[in-house]
């Protein structure tokens, strides 16, 4: 396994650091998706061609990267993924960029990311995240958060909508849907269309409420 890592990408560097541009801890577990699912297409037991990719929090970030690199992915349930997932970057709400740049977080990214939490700023960054949900057109992407009470807004719920908002016109270019309203939904009422579907529910730091719409 480690052979393959330093051979597909550049996370593992026989215990040197990393170049600037190498991947971090999130494309890695993201590429590790991609190789479970390699396995999945020699199972005769498996329809490969419906699996789909679920992640809450840390792991949330992660699936919505596999589903934006990886085509063989049906359907994503990007659950809470906060800054670096599906929430707008440059929105100054719950958690930032300077927190993903931090010491506890740091090692999600590449490093040339966290330049844009100083000298630079996220508004300086070329890309914001509605661009990441894009790639994942036109396969649909549902979007959970959790409420303001409970979770608290660290996650941002809205920017989290807004990510799914902004990939609308890709969505569309490709003759789908997009959430069907910039309007950000009341608690526990999914936006309509099924393409790709964003829900703030009324639990935690968790999807288990948002199974069943999804």
């Amino acid at each position: 396994m480690a052979k393959a890592l330093r051979r597909d990408h550049r996370f593992c560097e026989q215990g040197q650091p990393r170049k600037l541009d190498d991947w971090g801890a999130l494309r890695a577990w993201a590429w590790g998706a991609s190789r479970a699912l390699d396995y999945f297409e020699t199972d005769k037991d498996v329809d490969a061609k419906q699996i789909g990719i679920e992640g809450l929090s840390r792991y949330g970030k992660a699936a919505l990267l596999a589903m934006a690199y990886e085509p063989r992915f049906a359907i994503g349930f990007i659950g809470s993924s906060g800054e670096g997932g599906a929430k707008i970057l440059r929105r100054k709400f719950g958690e930032q960029v300077e927190n993903v740049a931090s010491t506890s977080e740091y090692h999600w990214m590449a490093g040339n990311f966290l330049k844009y939490a100083g000298p630079l700023t996220p508004n300086d960054l070329p890309v914001d995240a509605h661009e990441l949900v894009a790639l994942c057109a036109p396969r649909p992407v549902f979007i959970s958060v959790g409420s303001l009470q409970v979770e608290g807004g660290w996650i941002d719920a809205k920017g989290n909508f807004l990510g799914g908002v902004g990939a609308g016109p890709v969505y569309k270019l490709l003759g789908k849907k997009d959430l069907g309203t910039s309007d950000f939904p009341p608690q526990e009422r999914p936006s309509s269309p099924v393409t790709s579907r964003s829900v703030n529910h009324a639990g935690g730091h968790t999807t288990g409420p948002t199974g069943p719409p999804f």
